[in-house]
Order: C-alpha cells, then sequence, then structure tokens
C-alpha cells in the first residue's frame, strides 16, 4: 500500500507562484512513478505532470508546459509541483498519484494510488 498526502495549495492572484508537496509513504518510493493531476468544478480530472521513478524523465500537459515543474526528492520520499505564472484557469484540486510502474503516463486509468487532493485557487 502507499500514502500519499498533498499540501501546499491555496489562495493566490494570477501571475504569483505555488509550490504543492506530496509525501508518500508505504512501498519503495523509487520503484514507481509519480504525477499531477487536477480537477476543476463541473470538469474531468485531467493530467498535469509525471516524473519517472529516479526523476530522470518528465511529462508536461500543453497546458502547463513551461510554467510547471515537477520534481522528486528519493530521500524525502517527496515529490513536488512548482507552479509559476498562475492562470485563472488553474483553479482546481490538485491530486498527487502513484504508479506500479517505472515510466510516466497520462491517463489516470494507470495510476494506482492517490492522495486527497489540495485546492488551489488563483484570482484574476
Amino acid at each position: 500500500q502507499v500514502q500519499l498526502v498533498e499540501s501546499g495549495g491555496g489562495l493566490v492572484q494570477a501571475g504569483d507562484s505555488l509550490r504543492l508537496s506530496c509525501a508518500a509513504s508505504g512501498r519503495t518510493f523509487s520503484s514507481y512513478a509519480m504525477a499531477w493531476f487536477r480537477q476543476a468544478p463541473g470538469k474531468e480530472r485531467e493530467f498535469v505532470a509525471a516524473v519517472s521513478w529516479y526523476g530522470r524523465n518528465t511529462e508536461y500537459a500543453d497546458s502547463v508546459k513551461g510554467r510547471f515543474t515537477i520534481s522528486r526528492d528519493i530521500a524525502e520520499n517527496r515529490v513536488y509541483l512548482q507552479m509559476d505564472s498562475l492562470k485563472p484557469e488553474d483553479t482546481a484540486i490538485y491530486y498527487c498519484a502513484a504508479r506500479l510502474s517505472r515510466a510516466t503516463a497520462t491517463s489516470l486509468l494507470e495510476y494506482n494510488y492517490w492522495g486527497q487532493g489540495t485546492q488551489v485557487t488563483v484570482s484574476s
């Protein structure tokens, strides 16, 4: 089993930055890929970013490419999402996810464990 706990969400203004953190416990952290998804009100959950098992490969949604950066700290069992130049359309609940595979994936169906989510609200 894997437990994921997100933190770092909040209310910010357009153009500001936020750093989300996801603390993982349970199985060997470095053995699986990690990702961030988000879900806005009335919309489906969508892929944001993913990082491979040892952090060598990353993948981003087009909507956040160049603004968001995903990273992981193997020693601390944490994965981060640095969000810069935030826009009102980035407003959503952000979820951390773990996949029992070393490679990244963009489909939520590929991920086995999920956190409870953290709210990010960007005002204009």
